[in-house]
Formats: C-alpha cells, sequence, structure tokens
C-alpha cells in the first residue's frame, strides 16, 4: 500500500523550508511520495497578498521538478470556492481507493486551528494527521489545547517519531515528528521580491527566475 503525505498551502512563494521539511517527513514516515497541493483561495488567508493560483502553482511545479517523490497536485485549482483540505481529502480517496494511506502534513500552529476547519473530524477519517512543530515555536504536545484538538478529533494520543512507523500504523493517533525547518518567511520574500532584492539560497534558482520574468509581488505596498 502506498504511503502519500498530502502538504497543502498557498505558496505564496513556495521556498527551501518547503522542500526541506517535505523531504525530512518523506524520510520520517517512509513516504513514497509528497504531493504539494497549491490553494486557489486559501479559506484563513486574504487574497490580496496572493500571487494568482496559476502562478503559484507553476513556480510549485518548478521547485519540485525531478525529484521523482515529489509531485504537485492542480485538485484545488480545479475547484470554484473555498480550498477546504477535507473536500480535497476527498478527491484523493476516491481516486486512490483503499489502495493508498494519506498523511495529512501540517505546522503546529495549524494543528492548534485545526478544529476551525471545515469538518475537522472527517479529515482525521481521510488522512493520518502529521504535526511538526516550527523549531524556537513552543508547541507543547502536552498542554491543553492540544490535548483538546486530540480529543476532539478522536486520536487521543501521539504517535512520537522516531522510530519511523511500521508498515501497519496504529489505527489511532497523531504522529509528531520532529523535522528540519529554516528561518525563511514568505511575506520576507515577497518583500525581497518587491524591493528587487535577491531570493538566491531561500527559493530554488527556477522559482527566483520566475518570479523575476513575472515580475510576481511588484504591487503590494
Amino acid at each position: 500500500m502506498r504511503r502519500i503525505g498530502i502538504l497543502g498551502g498557498s505558496f505564496n512563494p513556495i521556498h527551501l523550508g518547503h522542500l526541506l521539511v517535505a523531504d525530512d517527513l518523506r524520510e520520517a514516515l517512509a513516504l513514497d511520495e509528497v504531493r504539494f497541493v497549491p490553494a486557489r483561495h486559501p479559506p484563513h488567508k486574504p487574497g490580496r497578498d496572493l500571487a494568482p493560483a496559476e502562478h503559484r502553482y507553476a513556480m510549485t511545479r518548478l521547485a519540485v521538478q525531478k525529484r521523482a517523490y515529489f509531485s504537485v497536485s492542480d485538485v484545488e485549482l480545479n475547484r470554484q470556492g473555498p480550498s477546504y483540505t477535507v473536500d480535497t481529502l476527498e478527491a484523493f480517496r476516491r481516486e486512490a481507493g483503499p489502495e493508498a494511506t494519506f498523511f495529512l502534513l501540517l505546522g503546529s500552529e495549524l494543528f492548534l486551528d485545526l478544529l476551525a476547519w471545515k469538518d475537522p473530524q472527517r479529515l482525521a477519517t481521510l488522512a493520518r494527521l502529521v504535526v511538526m512543530p516550527r523549531t524556537g515555536s513552543g508547541f507543547d504536545p502536552d498542554a491543553a489545547q492540544a490535548q483538546k484538538v486530540l480529543q476532539e478529533l478522536g486520536q487521543e494520543r501521539w504517535i512520537r517519531v522516531p522510530p519511523p512507523p511500521a508498515p501497519s500504523v496504529p489505527p489511532r493517533g497523531v504522529f509528531l515528528v520532529s523535522a528540519t525547518s529554516l528561518p525563511i518567511a514568505a511575506s520576507d520574500l515577497r518583500r525581497r521580491a518587491r524591493e528587487q532584492r535577491s531570493l538566491r539560497y531561500r527559493v530554488p534558482d527556477a522559482v527566483a527566475e520566475y518570479i523575476a520574468a513575472h515580475k510576481l509581488y511588484q504591487g503590494e505596498g
């Protein structure tokens, strides 16, 4: 059975931090694939700061090219309305049937906000949840807020990685994985692009060239 990680986001723009954490999680969870899913209309982000979805999708494809275990899905670009993760996972599950186990890859801040998402309990039945605390975030998995989310989702406990999970993963529990995070903020990248400063060593070269060629983020104030 294939193990597929799902990494959603605005990718505005995608940067080396996204790629590094995806690679770390692929290795830690023995994933066959990490699927990047750019959102057309992220429900919790203001549209005025977003580059057009088609550009963000193109940059994500450029970033993962030549990496056989990374892929990019346009499922949310082809769907109208807010880009709800539960709808995306439903689509992936219909396509894959029982032949895949999905792992939804979440930063710890997103996990703490998960109960405000659309149908969060359904999310936990469509994919195994994976939480990756950001370096310096101060996330405490044993704190009351994190425990409340676990209980509301019916997951009950943390599954700490390492060691890597066995091929047959436990039926309940949220994976807690230490992954490498780089101190790169997309807002800083957009500001640098607006000021026509270097993006080198922060985004893949092909993404930097795309941003320059299409004059992305030039209109932000």
